[in-house]
This record gives structure tokens, sequence and C-alpha cells, in this order.
């Protein structure tokens, strides 16, 4: 049931993240990976939230 939603987040990481990325080692590359999950997650307005983050939706859903 959720496969799609999971494979379509998959995509975006492929042709929002790792195809420009570029690191050194381990510790760069999770460096750079926390970076993009906060991007993604507190800044990135997504389509399917109406524009709306995904916090910014989590916060709605709690009130």
């Amino acid at each position: 049931r959720l496969n799609g939603k999971v494979e379509r987040s998959h995509g975006t990481d492929q042709r929002e993240f790792y195809q420009l990325l570029t690191y050194k080692d381990n510790v760069d590359l999770n460096a750079k990976l926390a970076e993009w999950e906060a991007f993604y997650n507190y800044h990135r307005p997504h389509g399917s939230l109406g524009g709306k983050t995904p916090y910014e939706r989590l916060v709605e859903k709690m009130r």
C-alpha cells in the first residue's frame, strides 16, 4: 500500500540529493545526509502537501 510513496521518495532523493552529491568519506556523507533531511522536512515545499513542508503539515495535524 505504501510502496508507491516510498518509491517516489527514493526518486526525489536520487534526483535532488544523490545525483548532485560529492563527498570525501562517510563522515562527510553523514553530515550531508543530515543537512538534506533537515532541508527536505523543514524548508522544501511539497506539492502533495499543498506547498507546505512535512513539518508544517505535522504541526497542523497535531492541533
